[in-house]
């Protein structure tokens, strides 16, 4: 299965914003994108509209953990569907599996939460399921394989992923039970608060 590899941290850079937990600490010792600084001076401005445009859909694009073919493909069902294309294209991407999983608390990020589901260690709806992509609808249940409660990881689940602050309202989390139920469907806040998503609604309508 197709995956960006790079480094989160040199990514993390690019974009001025932190894509992974362990990205905050190296963008406060080195805010500036790799490769920009030359003799002490920093190579930047203020850049072109289609820079901002292209910077913002690179952030959320790797935020997600997708590649260009699936977030451009992601466009092009919100631009179809009733409703702005932007909030739209951001309830999709929250809908993922891998995404659910993240945001009920199973991992500290979507890179992480993105290999627990495509090593098959949740059900969804009682059925085995290996696709991070696998979009999410009211109704579904998302469990841990009883295989998988035995592993290290999830015996350690509350020092490795310690539960989160809260969840948003459209899921709901069981953490004794390693199970995520779907109430509902996510809104534009449910999303980061920081993405500009009419950038890249500009940016893939040019």
């Amino acid at each position: 299965m197709a995956r960006d590899t790079g480094s989160i941290v040199k990514m993390s850079r690019r974009e001025g914003y932190a894509l992974h937990p362990k990205a905050h600490k190296a963008l406060v010792k080195r805010p500036t994108p790799p490769g920009q600084v030359t003799n002490g001076r920093f190579r930047g401005g203020k850049g072109s509209q289609y820079l901002l445009q292209l910077r913002e859909k690179q952030k959320v694009k790797r935020l997600y953990g997708l590649l260009e073919k699936q977030f451009s493909n992601l466009m092009k069902e919100a631009t179809k569907a009733q409703g702005q294309s932007g909030a739209i294209l951001l309830q999709l991407l929250e809908r993922r599996a891998d995404n659910v999983v993240y945001r009920a608390g199973f991992a500290t990020s979507r890179r992480a939460s993105r290999q627990l589901v495509t090593h098959g260690h949740f059900l969804l709806n009682g059925t085995r399921v290996d696709i991070p992509s696998i979009r999410l609808k009211a109704g579904d249940v998302l469990t841990l394989r009883d295989h998988s409660k035995q592993t290290e990881y999830f015996k350690r689940l509350d020092d490795v992923s310690p539960a989160p602050p809260s969840t948003p309202e459209w899921i709901t989390a069981n953490r004794k039970k390693f199970e995520v139920k779907v109430t509902g469907a996510p809104v534009r806040d449910d999303a980061e608060p920081d993405i500009n998503e009419q950038l890249i609604v500009e940016y893939y309508s040019r």
